[in-house]
């Protein structure tokens, strides 16, 4: 079992405590321990889903067969998420841990299911939706706009 943690990096204008909702659907490109082939589609994950691994009485998050060469893998959230705070802008923050068996994350796509609150405000925004990379809107009790780009992301062994 490997734990890699997942990390983002971004430019917030504005809006601070960026996090996915508790339902969010991680997207991610998975390439596979045993042949080193990286799926081209993008598989998603959710820390609500459980689903059994085959010959043992484990769960796990994601279970799927590699398309290449067949073997089963799976990968579990551990821990809590996290959270990437106006402070932290352009240094890259850990969002999640995962405890992967048999793949690897080597992509992750942001996609839409993310909150954050204005920084000065406190408004809460809902349902930000990072697919085209960026988000904006404007926070009227502060009365200034708000934004979210360059998101990049990256993984990292975890012990």
């Amino acid at each position: 079992m490997v734990k890699i943690g997942v990390y983002i990096k971004a430019e917030l204008e504005n809006v601070t405590d960026l996090q996915p909702v508790p339902d969010f659907e991680w997207h991610f490109k998975i390439e596979c321990s045993s042949c080193h082939e990286t799926d081209e589609n993008w598989i998603t994950m959710n820390a609500q889903d459980e689903f059994d691994v085959s010959g043992s009485k484990a769960t796990a998050n994601l279970v799927m067969k590699c398309k290449f060469c067949r073997r089963e893998a799976s990968a579990s959230f551990s821990g809590p998420f996290g959270s990437y705070e106006i402070e932290q802008v352009n240094k890259f923050v850990k969002m999640a841990v995962l405890d992967c068996r048999g793949l690897e994350p080597v992509g992750f796509d942001p996609r839409a299911g993310w909150t954050a609150l204005g920084a000065e405000s406190g408004t809460k925004f809902d349902d930000i939706d990072l697919t085209e990379g960026d988000w904006a809107d404007y926070d009227e009790k502060a009365g200034e706009p708000v934004g979210i780009s360059n998101i990049e992301s990256n993984f990292r062994k975890e012990k």
